[in-house]
C-alpha cells in the first residue's frame, strides 16, 4: 500500500558538482527525500567535474545506506558544465531525467515536482526559470541570440530542467556534439514549457566567466545567423564607403586639382577594402551552409503525430 500514491515513472536526477562542500550535504538530502517520498524507482547521478574539495566525500557518507542507487561520475580534468551534464544524462537510464546545473538550491523542491507534472501533460522539455533581473552580460547574450534566432522558444536563464526519454532520443538520433544544450533542446522541434519562479536573494554561484564567455561566442555562430548579418553589415558600410569615395573622387578630378596620385589610391584602397569584407561575407555565408548540411542536419522537425479513427 506504501507505493499507491508514487509515480511509477523512473526518474533520475542528474546533478553537476564542482567544489560544493558547503551545499551538497543540503542539496543530497532535499532531493533524497523529494524521490523517497514521490516514486517507486529514481536514481541520482552526481557529475564531479575535477572536484578538489570535500563534496565527494560527504556524498559518499550521507549515501552508504542509501535505498536509491547514487552514481558518482569523476572527471581528470575541468570539463565545464556542458560537456560534464550531457555525459551524466548519457548514462541516466530514467523515463524523465531532471538536468540540475547547480546544488545551489535557490528553489522551493517542490518546483522539480510541479515541473514533472508538467512534462506529464505533454510537453517533452520543462524548464524552470528565475524571474529575478538578469546581470547585464546574461542580457546581452540573451538579447543578440533571440534577435538573430528564427526558433519561436526564445532561451532564458534556467535553473533546472526536466527531459523526456523521447527527447534525450532525439538529441541523440542527431549524432552531433552538444555544445549548448539550452540551444539544442530549443531547435528540437519537440513541445517545451517553461515554469517562472521568484529565485531566493542570496542564491547566486561562481561560474567560470571565461568559459561562459566562450560558450556564448559558439554558441552565437553555431545557433544564429548573426555572424553572417554582421558581416554583411560591414559589407555594406564598405560599398556606401567605396561608392562615396569614388564619386567623390570623380568630383576632386574634374572640378578641382587633385594632389598627383590621390584618387588612384583612394579608389584603391576604398576598393580593397570592399572586396576582403565581401569575399568575407560570401566565406561565412559558405560555412554557414556546411554548418547547416553538417551540424544541424535534420531534414525536417516533426513535433507530434495525431492519428484519429480506426
Amino acid at each position: 500500500m506504501e507505493h499507491i500514491s508514487k509515480e511509477k515513472n523512473f526518474v533520475s536526477i542528474v546533478a553537476y558538482v564542482h567544489n560544493n562542500q558547503n551545499e551538497i550535504s543540503s542539496f543530497y538530502l532535499r532531493i533524497h527525500k523529494l524521490l523517497s517520498e514521490n516514486f517507486i524507482k529514481s536514481e541520482i547521478i552526481f557529475i564531479s567535474d575535477f572536484t578538489t574539495d570535500n563534496s565527494i566525500d560527504i556524498i559518499h557518507e550521507l549515501s552508504k545506506d542509501s535505498e536509491i542507487p547514487v552514481s558518482i561520475v569523476r572527471f581528470s580534468k575541468f570539463h565545464g558544465l556542458e560537456l560534464a551534464m550531457t555525459a551524466g544524462v548519457d548514462l541516466s537510464i530514467g523515463d524523465f531525467v531532471f538536468e540540475i546545473d547547480s546544488v545551489y538550491d535557490n528553489y522551493d523542491f517542490d518546483l522539480i515536482l510541479k515541473a514533472y507534472f508538467r512534462s506529464l501533460e505533454g510537453f517533452d522539455i520543462v524548464s524552470a526559470s528565475p524571474t529575478n533581473k538578469l546581470r547585464l552580460s546574461s542580457k546581452l547574450f540573451y538579447y543578440i541570440y533571440n534577435s538573430n534566432s528564427s526558433n519561436i522558444n526564445k532561451l532564458k536563464t534556467e535553473s533546472f530542467r526536466v527531459i523526456s526519454r523521447r527527447a534525450i532520443n532525439r538529441i541523440q538520433s542527431l549524432n552531433i556534439s552538444i555544445p549548448y544544450r539550452k540551444a539544442v533542446y530549443s531547435n528540437s522541434g519537440l513541445k517545451t514549457d517553461t515554469i517562472y519562479y521568484s529565485s531566493k536573494a542570496n542564491s547566486q554561484y561562481n561560474s567560470d566567466i571565461r568559459t561562459k564567455g566562450w560558450l556564448a561566442i559558439d554558441s552565437i555562430i553555431l545557433f544564429t545567423d548573426f555572424a553572417f548579418k554582421f558581416s554583411f553589415f560591414l559589407t555594406s558600410l564598405m560599398m556606401i564607403g567605396t561608392l562615396s569615395i569614388i564619386f567623390y573622387s570623380i568630383y576632386i578630378y574634374l572640378l578641382e586639382k587633385p594632389i598627383e596620385g590621390w584618387t588612384t589610391t583612394m579608389l584603391l584602397i576604398s576598393g580593397g577594402f570592399f572586396g576582403i569584407f565581401l569575399i568575407f561575407t560570401i566565406i561565412i555565408k559558405y560555412l554557414s551552409l556546411l554548418l547547416d548540411l553538417v551540424f544541424k542536419k535534420q531534414n525536417y522537425i516533426i513535433e507530434s503525430i495525431e492519428k484519429h479513427g480506426k
